[in-house]
């Protein structure tokens, strides 16, 4: 009898020391988390135009979430870009930017409430993997939200080394969920 005593009572704390362990892993529900929206383009270099593959494709994920009345928005660049773009290394761009904006979610065109240019993304770019690749992580954003939805927006500025001009068209990319 004594076994059995032993055994239940062990099950009894094993069982309780689960579901202590399972709330304390669990997330309020009123915890933020950030919503995201990922979309890709391929930009071709206009200053290239030999045998090899000048394309960069990049994906840029953009997030926004609401957390103690402020609206929280950063953005991820992800690229496959051309295998010689290392070779090239700071020759390729003249400068080169991803704009993180915060919107507020309005009919017709959202206005922009904060903007902030990440130029660290040349530098990231020029320095790509062996085979063109890489990521660059803007910083986190903090607005005083009121009332309303808000949503991350971005685009890319590409300045190509050589052509002589200047900033390119922005490349868009699909803004994140209202939040």
């Amino acid at each position: 009898m004594r076994t059995l005593k032993r055994s239940t009572s062990a099950a009894v704390v094993l069982t309780a020391l689960a579901g202590t362990a399972a709330l304390a892993t669990a997330t309020p529900a009123s915890a933020a988390s950030y919503q995201c929206s990922t979309s890709s383009h391929t930009v071709d270099d206009p200053t290239y135009n030999g045998p090899d593959s000048d394309n960069w494709d990049l994906t840029v994920t953009l997030c926004a979430k609401r957390s103690g009345g402020y609206l929280y928005t950063t953005a991820k660049v992800n690229w496959d870009g051309p295998y010689t773009a290392k070779n090239r290394s700071t020759l390729t761009f003249n400068k080169a930017k991803i704009q993180l904006q915060t919107k507020r979610s309005v009919r017709g065109t959202d206005p922009v409430v904060k903007s902030v240019a990440y130029t660290g993304l040349e530098h990231a770019l020029e320095h790509s993997s062996g085979n063109g690749n890489g990521s660059y992580e803007t910083g986190t954003t903090a607005y005083k939200a009121g009332s309303g939805r808000y949503l991350a927006d971005g685009y890319i500025q590409l300045d190509w080394s050589g052509d002589g001009k200047g900033y390119r068209s922005p490349v868009l990319f699909t803004a994140s969920p209202t939040v």
